[in-house]
């Protein structure tokens, strides 16, 4: 052989055998099944360990009539109910503070907001035990803009309760509308920009914005949704009704950074953080496993986590905090439907058995 085949013949054997092989190569696999069985069009999925990002990778488009590849450091995605986690965070620093005592009436801070037959605290609106009404009939699908907090209380606050407070959970978006006026009442400052300035900007979170669908946004993410096997474009919607429920758009890295800020206690002390994502209890002592914007619970494999899901028209994923493993992952998709339930802990399970070993 020649001796400039030869060389040749070397560089490639050693480029091949110095690639680095994929540690993750098994929870890579899971989210590649998870993908085609809900035959997601994008999705990303950011990890972290004792602070630090481990794994970011997204699959599939964020735009895919415009060949846009997702990107977990930029796509934005419909966050949904997530937002309510981002919201709890606004609620703990204003706790912090001294400004918010979430025992008290909602009315000390949200004084146009009508007296119920049963009186109801910020604790009971933040934990979904308020009796306050989720969606109904159209309502999730609503395309109509709202110009304020106290415009979007229109569409339920003058309904009755549906249940006496602290007697039932019943998960509610429409309290965590309730619970951005009580932040705006407490901190004297309109929901959306106290967000920004106090809770993203605090975090590094540039890319979480509101869902404003009148702004260009960019590597905001189309919305889709599956109909009879084919992909289509999500009915259009207008989250502005609802944006401490459900109306922000994040980047899985931004979410990831989110659960940092909560994980290592850089909004608030460790006593608000336990307030926060520490099951509440019904009035007979039953466990809710909700705390005040993070659910409360246990993975399928035993490990205790704290976290929150998103569904929206258009988006869904989910964001889980190990504490004790201090493991942050955040799941995200531009789809109306897709496999973001139990999955993520099994997904969690892959990333940890790497984890482990090192």
């Amino acid at each position: 052989m020649k001796p400039l085949n030869l060389l040749i013949l070397f560089v490639f054997l050693f480029s091949a055998c110095s690639q680095p092989e994929n540690p993750y190569q098994e929870a890579e696999d899971y989210i590649l099944k998870l993908k085609n069985e809900s035959e997601t069009v994008g999705l990303s999925v950011s990890v972290s360990r004792k602070g630090e990002l481990i794994y970011s990778k997204a699959f599939g488009y964020e735009s895919l009539e415009h060949d846009v590849k997702a990107d977990p450091a930029k796509t934005r995605y419909r966050v949904a109910s997530i937002s309510k986690a981002l919201t709890s965070a606004a609620l703990g620093i204003l706790m912090e503070q001294g400004k918010i005592n979430v025992d008290l009436p909602v009315q000390d801070y949200v004084p146009y907001f009508p007296v119920k037959e049963f009186p109801i605290t910020t604790r009971q609106v933040a934990g979904h035990i308020a009796g306050i009404r989720h969606y109904k009939d159209e309502e999730f699908l609503m395309a109509k803009r709202f110009n304020s907090v106290k415009e979007g209380l229109g569409v339920f606050m003058y309904d009755s309760l549906v249940f006496e407070p602290g007697t039932q959970y019943m998960y509610s978006s429409y309290g965590f509308n309730l619970l951005s006026a009580i932040i705006e009442g407490a901190s004297g400052l309109e929901f959306l920009p106290y967000m920004k300035e106090h809770v993203f900007a605090p975090l590094g979170m540039t890319l979480t914005v509101p869902d404003y669908h009148d702004s260009i946004i960019s590597h905001r993410s189309d919305f889709y949704s599956m109909d009879t096997g084919k992909v289509v474009h999500a009915p259009y919607v207008d989250n502005s009704y609802k944006w401490a429920g459900g109306g922000f758009l994040s980047t899985t890295e931004d979410l990831v950074r989110f659960g940092n800020g909560m994980l290592y206690n850089k909004l608030f002390s460790e006593d608000i953080k336990k307030q926060l994502t520490t099951s509440q209890k019904t009035n007979d002592g039953k466990p809710t496993g909700y705390g005040m914007g993070w659910a409360d619970k246990v993975s399928p494999a035993g490990k205790k986590y704290y976290g929150h899901r998103g569904g929206a028209i258009g988006g869904c994923g989910n964001l889980i905090v190990y504490p004790t493993e201090e493991l942050v992952l955040a799941f995200y998709t531009n789809d109306t439907e897709a496999k973001v339930g139990d999955e993520i802990h099994q997904l969690a399970e892959l990333f940890l058995k790497v984890l482990q070993k090192e």
